[in-house]
């Protein structure tokens, strides 16, 4: 077959084809794109006491769609219209529910004031709360509390409290105001009228992050195109790969004033989504979506607001699929509803069994226990299940066999609910909306990428791309093929997580008739194999006829049979589909014709894809994701695509999404950096404003032990990045009967004698020295107190502690980084820190979710542990600082291209 051309020449020959939704007669739908249209009255209604739900599709029911389906609970959310008060506000006595409440901290009286202060009220914005929370859900924000994004990115300065409740408030509102007109550009000045005025500066934090990690503001409309820059400003950024996901992440860094180069190594842009223009005879021609074809879920899929964007509507896939036996007659109704509900049981079954068997379950596969479990009764029954573990392992791209019982569903919690929806005209109408006017190098086939402390290098053949940082968005089989090699080598972290995640395999025939013969009352019918190893050859058909520009066919090869696909003669495939279908319409008394085009993909054996996209094997799980997501060589080295997105990989939308997400991180290092910089070129005139910066980031320490407390940046994982730990005296050291070692080494106790005389209960001294994360983790462990703490440190790890000004140039780099990374958190007005002896990363498991929790502090007249502190050559560091003791608080084809899953 001929190599499919490039983009442009496919389309330049398109006729223009009239664009408007499809709602099939007896299934009526609104606009799938958007959920900011009228809401069902039991969602809009404040006063119901019922929990909200919608429908959420499960991976099970990706490929064919089953008839159970489950729901997200939404609790109530404060609502306007149940109190006010005639001032914007809503008393926060009434309406702040178990997830937040009032904290009235360090003043005894203040529950009798009389005057109540408006900081502590919840804001009234919009009467219809819960609509607007709905759709914030379906951005993918929970309900009632903060994801790790944002608690990152410093949104609020307390989790927990009102403050919390109203950031959450303005962040679904800002959301749903730009649902409302997708085209239109959103400013932070539309809504100062409607929000009261002490929450302005949660307003301006709330926008800065959903405009800088692309939750609003995004896509090809002209509004939100006029706002790239005519000349970049900023750094230069190299994007490896112009699919979704390094076409998503170059517009953005575009916008941000960025210089962006994409290398690709294609004659074309989209990678696994390719639409190739079919034609043939009598001027018969169609859009055939080669790669990644179906939005799995509307209610807030992106791609779908960038159709909306270009004027596009969706066409809904339909439900009814009928199936058809060895023979070519229907299955029996009843005999395919009976098996379709026992598969779905047993699905549950394996559910259970992974409870119970805990964390053994990590090992063993979902084939495993779906085969113990079944017992057919018959061969048809045997076939039909076959045919539904064949859609499972489309669903996943992987055999069952491979796939992990623990993890294989590990992110339907956050399936996108809403129609699965075919774009008219192909997906490839979105990648060159999205390609325009990006700087794209065709050709340019990586084979290598350098990074390090002054930026990074990337060689495509004889030739040598500089640039301040790179993020590469390769498929995962080509990070597991070893194609690209990566100077330093990649943390055995990454290495680790790239070889334990599952990368599969989804093939298809696609078929250009003369005229459609199958009917277009559906979008999918199913055929069943008596013969397992074959159940995902042409298991599945699409009909694209209403959606295509001509009459469509395309056969899905699933599972096992996609693998030996890729070594089967195109003949012999087209042959075999050809036979099922005449074995299907000819007893009907239907004349299936030859097809006038034929096209049979090999993303296997695309040296660009070796694959169609992720899932989760054996021995992996969703952690793996969130590994594969992590920037490397201190900001230098970033990762995109479906594969690192935990909450939707194997999808269009998944790998757009990532895109969008590195985008946000690359600007914050680079940010970063230039803040660096600056504090570099002018060191005596940033040395108090450093010295303000540090008192202001231990306010809330990353991790609290003893009188050691521990700051570091949160979005590199490496245990190698480094902390600054302080060490802090508050007051004489008493004498103790705890038992001692008397073997103590005498250094330390003339350190504490020294540093005894240079301050009273009244001041307190603050050390410093620079460690990695991981000796950070290691000291918390120490027992034996503070002194045998400080013993490890500089006996063991060979640390000097030293002052602020002894810190120098490196620290103040580190100081910036982690001041950047917490953005726009101000101290909280209550001391809070982590619960002592905890952290947000821990030793071994580094991604765990985050939890703030609230410290007691010590009263007025309690007494503090005595803190260990620093000498450097047996001298005391001369910085002191003066406070009171802390009152009491308590805080809250053959294609040359890759293929993503039916997304």
């Amino acid at each position: 077959m001929d190599p499919p051309n490039e983009f442009p020449d496919d389309f330049s020959s398109f006729p223009p084809i009239p664009f408007a939704l499809f709602v099939p007669p007896e299934n009526p739908i609104p606009n799938p794109n958007s959920i900011a249209g009228p809401i069902p009255n039991t969602v809009a209604n404040p006063s119901s006491a019922h929990l909200l739900s919608f429908s959420v599709p499960k991976k099970r029911r990706r490929g064919r769609p089953h008839r159970v389906a489950t729901s997200f609970q939404l609790p109530p959310i404060p609502n306007g219209a149940l109190i006010g008060n005639g001032n914007g506000l809503a008393s926060s006595s009434s309406l702040i529910s178990a997830h937040s409440s009032r904290h009235n901290v360090g003043n005894p009286s203040s529950s009798a004031r009389m005057v109540p202060d408006i900081s502590d009220e919840i804001i009234v914005i919009n009467k219809d709360s819960t609509a607007e929370a709905l759709i914030a859900l379906s951005a993918g924000f929970p309900a009632d509390s903060l994801t790790e994004e944002e608690i990152d990115f410093g949104v609020i300065r307390v989790i927990g409290g009102i403050e919390q409740v109203n950031y959450i408030l303005i962040r679904n509102h800002i959301i749903a105001r730009w649902r409302e007109n997708v085209s239109n550009w959103v400013t932070k000045e539309m809504f100062v009228d409607s929000i009261p005025k002490h929450c302005h500066s949660l307003l301006d934090s709330t926008y800065k992050y959903l405009v800088s990690y692309g939750y609003i503001n995004f896509g090809v409309a002209p509004a939100i195109k006029e706002k790239i820059p005519a000349e970049p400003s900023k750094p230069h950024v190299i994007v490896i790969g112009a699919g979704l996901a390094g076409l998503a992440a170059a517009r953005q860094m575009m916008r941000f004033g960025f210089k962006v180069t994409v290398l690709e190594g294609r004659k074309r842009v989209g990678g696994r989504v390719y639409t190739k223009k079919m034609e043939g005879g009598n001027r018969v021609s169609a859009a055939a979506d080669l790669g990644g074809s179906v939005l799995t879920g509307t209610l807030g899929n992106p791609l779908g607001i960038v159709a909306r964007q270009l004027g596009d509507m969706l066409h809904k896939v339909r439900d009814k699929c009928p199936l058809y036996s060895l023979d070519g007659k229907p299955v029996d109704p009843d005999m395919d509803m009976k098996v379709e509900a026992a598969f779905n049981r047993l699905l549950d079954k394996a559910s259970t069994l992974r409870q119970l068997m805990g964390g053994v379950s990590v090992d063993v596969s979902l084939g495993a226990a779906l085969e113990t479990f079944w017992d057919a009764v018959n061969a048809e029954e045997t076939n039909l299940f076959n045919w539904h573990l064949a859609n499972l392992e489309y669903a996943n791209a992987g055999l069952i066999s491979k796939l992990s019982l623990a993890f294989w569903d590990q992110d339907d919690p956050y399936d996108m609910g809403g129609d699965h929806c075919f774009l008219p005209g192909g997906n490839g109408r979105l990648v060159q909306a999205l390609a325009e006017n990006v700087p794209i190098l065709y050709e340019r086939v990586v084979n290598t990428i350098r990074y390090g402390s002054d930026g990074v290098q990337v060689i495509a053949g004889n030739q040598v791309f500089k640039g301040d940082m790179a993020l590469c968005t390769v498929p995962l089989g080509v990070l597991k093929s070893g194609s690209i090699k990566f100077n330093p080598e990649l943390p055995q972290r990454k290495l680790d997580g790239i070889k334990r995640l599952g990368f599969g395999l989804l093939n298809k025939v696609a078929m250009l008739f003369p005229h459609v013969f199958w009917g277009t009352d559906l979008e999918t019918f199913g055929h069943l194999s008596d013969d397992p190893s074959r159940r995902g050859e042409f298991f599945l058909f699409y009909s694209y006829a209403t959606v295509a520009g001509g009459p469509l066919l395309i056969a899905l090869v699933a599972g096992e049979a996609a693998h030996k696909f890729e070594t089967m003669p195109p003949t012999d495939a087209v042959t075999r589909v050809i036979q099922i279908l005449k074995g299907i319409y000819e007893p009907q008394g239907i004349t299936v014709p030859e097809p006038i085009q034929t096209i049979c993909t090999r993303w296997g054996s695309d040296p660009f894809s070796l694959g169609s996209y992720s899932n989760v094997a054996v021995g992996a799980s969703g952690d793996d994701y969130d590994i594969l997501a992590e920037s490397v060589g201190d900001g230098r080295l970033f990762f995109a695509g479906e594969a690192t997105n935990r909450r939707y990989p194997a999808t269009m939308h998944g790998a757009f999404l990532s895109g969008l997400r590195e985008a946000a991180n690359m600007a914050h290092y680079a940010n970063a950096r230039a803040l660096r910089i600056k504090i570099n070129r002018n060191p005596s005139k940033n040395a108090h404003s450093c010295a303000s910066v540090l008192a202001d980031l231990f306010r809330e320490p990353d991790l609290e032990f003893g009188s050691f407390s521990v700051i570091f940046g949160r979005r590199n994982a490496d245990p190698k990045s480094t902390a600054v730990l302080r060490v802090t005296f508050n007051e004489p050291r008493k004498k103790s009967h705890d038992s001692s070692n008397p073997d103590q080494p005498h250094s330390n106790k003339l350190l504490f004698q020294q540093l005894q005389s240079h301050f009273n209960q009244q001041q307190q001294l603050h050390v410093y020295t620079l460690l990695s994360r991981q000796q950070a983790l290691d000291l918390r462990e120490v027992r034996g107190g503070d002194e045998m703490r400080l013993n490890y440190l500089c006996e063991n790890l060979g640390v000097k502690l030293v002052g602020r000004k002894g810190l120098g140039p490196t620290a103040d780099s580190v100081i910036a980084l982690i001041k950047a990374e917490r953005g726009n958190r101000k101290p909280a007005s209550t001391s809070l820190a982590l619960k002592s002896g905890t952290s947000k990363l821990k030793a071994g498991n580094l991604k765990k979710k985050f939890v703030r929790r609230a410290k007691i502090m010590r009263t007025g007249n309690g007494s503090a542990p005595s803190a260990n502190s620093n000498l450097v050559n047996g001298k005391v560091s001369d910085e002191t600082t003066t406070s009171q003791a802390p009152s009491n608080t308590l805080g809250p084809g053959q294609n040359d291209s890759d293929m993503l899953k039916n997304d």
